[in-house]
């Protein structure tokens, strides 16, 4: 007779004990009724009186789906994120709402697209680490009463229409162009200053014509020409070079 009763204590204290991970609690219910959080390590349940609803605290890493959003200048486009979130309040997670982690999925669908709705195009592709912020503190404050915080939202993908796709690109090959022009004329300003320069350079010393005349010569004849015209005005000054030099001589 002894040895069905033994065996019957053995399963009630097989079914009593339970081990809690170090990343879980057990919200305990005492005839349905919440009396606290324990966990975690090895913890005693009073075998049919008390049950125990285990709840984790890892950060849990939920996927926002695609979802068609209207951006405030019109633009149909396509977002999908993700959000980061854990529970503070084990309690609360499970009694405050029945499935905290279809909540938080869908109260975060609902607030990617009310808060991107209200930015252009153009801002929401520069501003996106302000709008992550706005979409986080949102939510969060939605998940507060469920004992759950968000600790971060990012928005990681955006798909454009194709024709949007191709004004984009178009605007953007339009601005290359503009900023080639202006390099460009930039630089025939810089390089036509610099020609004053040198002809107001150039005008107090005539010789220094003549000898950029004879290294343009010289750098033609790299290139085995076998003709060389000399300008009139090369001439003049050559022989009033030499006129020069011949009075300075005299002179000595």
């Amino acid at each position: 007779m002894l040895y069905p009763i033994i065996i019957v204590i053995v399963l009630l204290a097989a079914a009593s004990l339970r081990v809690v991970k170090e990343y879980d609690r057990g919200v305990i219910f005492f005839l349905g009724k919440c009396t606290g959080v324990r966990g975690p390590g090895l913890i005693i349940l009073i075998p049919i009186l008390e049950k125990m609803t285990k709840v984790t605290l890892r950060t849990i890493t939920m996927n926002i789906p695609s979802q068609k959003i209207i951006t405030k200048d019109n633009v149909s486009i396509d977002i999908a994120a993700v959000a980061y979130y854990h529970i503070v309040d084990a309690q609360k997670s499970v009694v405050a709402i029945e499935n905290v982690y279809d909540a938080v999925n869908q109260i975060s669908q609902t607030t990617v697209r009310n808060i991107v709705g209200r930015f252009s195009l153009d801002q929401l592709l520069s501003q996106t680490g302000d709008i992550n912020v706005q979409i986080k503190d949102v939510i969060d404050a939605h998940t507060e009463p469920w004992g759950a915080e968000v600790t971060a939202v990012e928005i990681k993908d955006i798909v454009l229409p194709d024709n949007m796709q191709r004004a984009m690109a178009k605007e953007a090959e339009a601005e290359r162009e503009r900023r080639a022009k202006v390099v460009a004329a930039q630089g025939e300003f810089e390089a036509s200053v610099k020609l004053g320069e040198a002809a107001d350079i150039i005008a107090l010393h005539p010789v220094a014509l003549q000898l950029r005349t004879l290294q343009t010569m010289s750098e033609i004849a790299t290139e085995k020409n076998s003709t060389i015209i000399f300008p009139a005005q090369f001439m003049t000054t050559v022989q009033e070079a030499i006129a020069t030099i011949r009075g300075d001589s005299k002179g000595k």
